[in-house]
């Protein structure tokens, strides 16, 4: 297992914004695997969805995420990363895999604008319904979780921190 963090988790629960800090207070590297896509695509998240749809999108990311070379670095992954099974043995190659774990209720109340943050919603599909079919596939990638439940950002970052100290130890 290589020596990056991988942040796994639902939009919305931090892994870009926790990630900046967890890099900064550990002395790494960060890429964020969304930043990355829209680089190499020269295109937004949602006008890749909107141009290539649902299934098109998925094909480019698992694509991107899958070919991701860094050492010591924290990777936050887009939401849907779980839906790349080759991407994801990649990045469980390369690192330590953490599901950053919040309730439904948060990440409805933290999702105000899905459709224009480049979620992949299929259609007819509500949150909850996302919601439900990922939590399995992040549990079933993870190396470890971390239930950032009514915790702030430093809290977040402590306690995945404490984590990873944990599955070396």
């Amino acid at each position: 297992m290589g020596n990056n963090i991988i942040l796994i988790g639902m939009p919305g629960a931090g892994k870009s914004t926790m990630g900046v800090l967890l890099a900064k207070v550990s002395g790494m590297d960060f890429i964020d695997t969304d930043l990355v896509i829209q680089a190499k695509e020269k295109r937004l998240l949602h006008k890749i969805l909107e141009e290539d749809g649902v299934d098109g999108f998925l094909a480019i990311e698992e694509q991107i995420n899958a070919s991701i070379q860094a050492e010591h670095t924290v990777i936050a992954t887009g939401g849907s990363v779980i839906y790349g099974p080759r991407a994801m043995e990649h990045l469980r190659s390369i690192g330590t895999v953490v599901y950053l774990r919040l309730s439904y209720s948060t990440i409805a109340a933290r999702l105000f604008n899905i459709r224009g943050r480049g979620v992949v919603l299929r259609e007819n599909q509500t949150l909850q319904d996302l919601y439900e079919e990922r939590c399995e596939l992040y549990e079933k990638y993870a190396h470890v979780t971390v239930d950032e439940e009514g915790l702030g950002i430093e809290e977040t970052v402590e306690k995945t921190l404490q984590a990873m100290k944990m599955l070396l130890e």
